[in-house]
């Protein structure tokens, strides 16, 4: 395993009585080894399906890897049309391993296509797109696991009507990939019927858990990202998260101290990478996090209102404008920080005599102050006793990132065993879905409109 995870500041001898007590491992060691033994038992199965795609057939992987690479030499740009789990994820992997100015590289220092990861259905970002994308270029990627996300449908719809018009309906449908579930699903039917290149989700991954399927697997290797290594990586985690000693499986470790922390009154979890490249994580995180432990119910139909709030922070610049918050506020956040050994750069502060300013500085790197203000700020908040916990990555790699993905999808199923609630389903979201479909009209729905209009009418608490 090439992650360290350091824990030292969530227990009592760091933080005193803020803390977790190291006694606490023996006290719980049932609904530990219970909440293993639900995510284990259960690996492979129904919506845990994510746990076996660090082992997916080589041939499947040289299939995509050669197509998709022929589309990265052809593209300009590559367009993901998703929504949730089906953009974060492609989103916070590539941002974690292409150039941080990606796009505005040119092309022969690139060498990928531009990326644009199309999220929302925002009238003036879709005509923001249209104007830095060439259509004789550009290749599409459309992404939902259930063929029926209206946002992504729309996205997909406004595009191939553009591309027919602009090379021709032979020539447009090469420029579409599909990832779906097959055999089921609006987008699924059309892109048989159209004869778009087609790769499947797995009926038991849920979007957000489905970052390494072909759903961020195609994007990357459009990129020309080893996929292999990313595998690897997540095959590597997978393994230490079979390990049933909580002391040695990270995973379980953070999820079982995040859970003691939310008995504590702690119902916020901030994640703050100390690296912009790793800057998207938090939002991949979030999404995990929110969505899976946001429950009503538990397992056995009591109300609980389960969850912990996920919050976002960048290293260093949200130090100048949330870590006031996180020392002196209310004792209500974990706060994790992603740590990065060996950036993959190295830039040395300017040792010259003019002017004669900050002397302390000259001659250091930003390495080493972007890690000495990581480890300020882990200083801080344990003299202010306010848990936190450090995941550190040697350096970010293909690999690493392979495994960082795979941590935190662990990590949120045990903690999901642990508060004894269905981590997997999103009984929440799909309301927000059938109300969407009821307002556009859509077949079907005509008993959920009915029961919109039924509701209590704004009355004169309006301003405007």
């Amino acid at each position: 395993m090439n992650l360290k995870f350091d824990y030292n500041n969530m227990m009592t001898d760091a933080i005193g009585d803020k803390g977790v007590c190291s006694c606490v491992f023996e006290k719980e060691a049932d609904s530990i080894a219970k909440a293993f033994k639900t995510v284990m038992d259960n690996r492979g199965k129904g919506w845990q399906e994510w746990c076996d795609l660090p082992f997916v057939n080589e041939d499947y992987l040289d299939e995509m890897i050669s197509y998709c690479g022929e589309v990265g030499k052809k593209a300009d740009s590559f367009v993901l049309f998703g929504i949730g789990g089906s953009a974060l994820g492609p989103l916070s992997v590539a941002t974690a391993l292409l150039h941080l100015h990606h796009n505005e590289l040119p092309k022969e220092k690139r060498k990928a296509p531009k990326l644009y990861v199309e999220d929302n259905v925002d009238p003036e970002r879709m005509k923001a797109l249209l104007d830095v994308i060439d259509l004789k270029t550009a290749y599409f990627n459309v992404v939902t696991k259930s063929g029926e996300t209206s946002e992504t449908l729309s996205q997909f719809l406004i595009l191939y009507s553009l591309l027919k018009k602009e090379l021709g309906k032979e020539e447009a449908k090469k420029h579409i990939i599909v990832t779906t579930t097959i055999g089921k699903g609006t987008l699924y039917n059309t892109a048989v019927k159209e004869g778009f290149k087609i790769y499947g989700v797995g009926a038991g991954v849920g979007g957000r858990f489905s970052v390494l399927c072909p759903v961020g697997l195609v994007p990357f290797a459009v990129l020309g990202l080893d996929i292999k290594a990313m595998l690897k990586g997540a095959a590597e985690l997978s393994r230490v998260s079979a390990e049933s000693d909580v002391r040695k499986n990270p995973a379980l470790l953070s999820a079982f101290l995040q859970c003691e922390y939310m008995k504590k009154g702690c119902n916020i979890s901030v994640l703050m990478p100390y690296a912009d490249s790793l800057k998207y994580m938090a939002d991949f995180y979030c999404q995990l996090w929110a969505e899976s432990l946001g429950k009503a119910v538990d397992l056995d139909g009591k109300t609980v209102n389960a969850g912990q709030t996920p919050a976002k922070a960048l290293g260093v610049t949200d130090q100048h404008s949330q870590v006031q918050l996180y020392t002196e506020g209310p004792f209500d956040k974990v706060v994790t920080f992603l740590a990065v050994e060996n950036y993959r750069d190295k830039v040395v502060i300017a040792d010259d005599k003019e002017p004669e300013m900050c002397d302390f500085l000259k001659g250091h790197t930003l390495n080493e102050l972007i890690n000495a203000e990581r480890k300020a700020t882990e200083f801080a908040l344990k003299k202010a006793k306010r848990a936190n916990f450090t995941v550190t990555l040697p350096e970010v790699n293909e690999e690493t990132i392979g495994e960082l993905l795979m941590y935190f999808m662990y990590e949120t199923a045990f903690a999901g065993a642990l508060l004894n609630i269905d981590a997997f389903n999103q009984p929440g979201v799909e309301e927000g879905k059938k109300a969407t479909f009821a307002m556009l009209g859509r077949k079907g729905y005509e008993a959920k409109m009915e029961e919109i209009n039924a509701s209590p009418k704004k009355s004169e608490y309006t301003i405007g």
